[in-house]
């Protein structure tokens, strides 16, 4: 186990209350949307038809060849990881919201090892 910050307290809300899922959500979209700007497409959503207040609908965050989606619909959340080979996708699997969290970091984690902006990134995340 690492002594390192980790990011995975943030998916905690996102399990334990779900009256609260929209807002953590939220949280979730807009700290990803500042740390990876380059790399987390957020999509959103009116609340109500003629409304203008927005939520996150989906987020997806793109590191290398793996693709991290999470989907919103209600009080459901549907956390998956998609691997890639030139646009195409060659492998898909279904996570809980902890691991898509998880599987995010370690992958910021190899890629600040050889690139400073997955660096910034991760310790933007991790702070």
């Amino acid at each position: 186990m690492s002594d390192e910050p980790s990011f995975d307290l943030d998916a905690a809300g996102l399990r334990a209350d779900q009256a609260t899922l929209g807002s953590n959500v939220e949280v979730l979209a807009a700290k990803l949307e500042e740390a990876l700007p380059g790399a987390c497409v957020v999509s959103r959503r009116s609340r109500r038809l003629f409304s203008k207040d927005k939520v996150v609908e989906s987020i997806e965050v793109t590191l290398g060849t793996v693709r991290y989606t999470l989907g919103v619909d209600g009080s459901r959340v549907e956390a998956t990881r998609a691997q890639e080979v030139r646009g195409i996708v060659i492998k898909r699997e279904p996570l809980p919201v902890a691991a898509w969290i998880a599987g995010i970091t370690d992958t910021l984690r190899e890629q600040a090892g050889t690139s400073a902006q997955a660096r910034a990134a991760l310790e933007q995340l991790l702070a």
